[in-house]
């Protein structure tokens, strides 16, 4: 009995040890190589960026405004991506300076917003580099698009001219005028030369034709001057307006405004006259604003059309005459037909309430 009471304290002495020596094995496989990884990346301490100050807008500055302390500040902005020379980073380098165009609030001064040098108009800073300045008259609602263009604007020039057949030699409008020759040796004064009497007109430069009717040749000449032709074509695309001006007001408006002054002429009546520009003022290329001066004093009529905002395509466009226009639109030519319309209608005009009242 006693030999069997030690082989079972041997026995749970070896599981004792078993135990301890699998619970050692457990620490030395699962807690001891966690506490030997290195620490994750995200882990690790992130080293503080550099910052630096660069000086912003407060609020709306418009072109060549003089920027004061109340409308800048400074605002926290990374050294790293500091460009030398492009941003300020000292409020006391851009009060008293002008601002070159419209910003907006919250921007960054550049150096290419700000100039130093107040000398020249407002509008002139609006001009870019190599551009210059031009203007056109425009003294009709159709060629001011019922006077809805603006400065800052873009727009369209679209020229309209006529074209007249010339003498290449004598540089006038054909037909040429003729006048009468006299032979030499004929008339009441002999003469060795041909005499031409320059004082007398025969009648115009015209063509032989042989008449069906009469079955001889005759001469005909022309029944008028010779008709212009009309084309049209867009001169230039995407023009800035710099500004319009010579505004006059509205006849209409100028009318009432009589009307109230020798009515009630004690009145204080303000009245709002309507302004209508006269001229327009674009922004163009050296050799554009040639070109254009050349065309106002030839007379070509301009007008304008206005693009869409943001709009900066360039169409290709075809020079419009009267051919063209009837292949474009597929017009046919009327037949002549032995009735017509009375009255007759020689010329187009646009209907009035009193043509529909009154029958004819």
């Amino acid at each position: 009995m006693p030999q069997k009471t030690k082989n079972r304290g041997r026995i749970l002495i070896y599981l004792g040890l078993l135990l301890i020596m699998g619970v050692a094995l457990m620490w030395v496989l699962v807690l001891s190589p966690q506490t030997s990884q290195p620490p994750l990346a995200g882990s690790e301490a992130q080293p503080v960026e550099e910052m630096t100050s660069i000086v912003i807008s407060v609020q709306p500055v418009q072109y060549g405004q003089v920027i004061t302390a109340d409308m800048v500040t400074l605002i926290p902005y990374p050294q790293r991506l500091i460009v030398p020379g492009l941003f300020f980073t000292d409020i006391n380098d851009v009060i008293g300076q002008r601002v070159t165009m419209d910003i907006d609030a919250k921007t960054p001064l550049t150096s290419t917003l700000i100039t130093t040098d107040l000398t020249g108009s407002l509008n002139s800073y609006k001009i870019p580099d190599g551009m210059v300045a031009v203007t056109i008259p425009v003294i009709s609602p159709i060629a001011s698009v019922g006077y809805l263009v603006q400065p800052g604007d873009h727009v369209n020039v679209i020229g309209t001219m006529l074209y007249v057949d010339v003498d290449s030699e004598f540089q006038s409008r054909l037909p040429n005028l003729m006048v009468a020759v006299q032979a030499p040796g004929m008339g009441a004064v002999p003469s060795m030369t041909a005499l031409v009497d320059s004082g007398t007109v025969v009648g115009t430069d015209g063509r032989a034709e042989q008449d069906p009717s009469l079955g001889q040749p005759v001469y005909l000449i022309p029944s008028e001057p010779q008709r212009p032709r009309i084309v049209s074509q867009t001169l230039l695309q995407n023009i800035l307006v710099l500004d319009i001006g010579e505004n006059e007001p509205a006849e209409a408006d100028q009318l009432e405004a009589s009307n109230t002054a020798t009515q009630n002429p004690d009145s204080t009546v303000t009245i709002n006259t309507t302004v209508r520009p006269r001229i327009v003022t674009l922004v163009v290329s050296p050799q554009d604003a040639v070109a254009l001066n050349y065309l106002m004093y030839s007379g070509v009529q301009m007008n304008l059309a206005l693009r869409g905002a943001g709009d900066t395509i360039l169409a290709e466009t075809n020079t419009v005459s009267l051919q063209y226009a009837l292949d474009l639109y597929n017009i046919v030519l009327p037949a002549q037909i032995p009735y017509s319309l009375e009255p007759a209608v020689t010329a187009l005009s646009l209907p009035s309430v009193e043509t529909f009242a009154t029958p004819y």
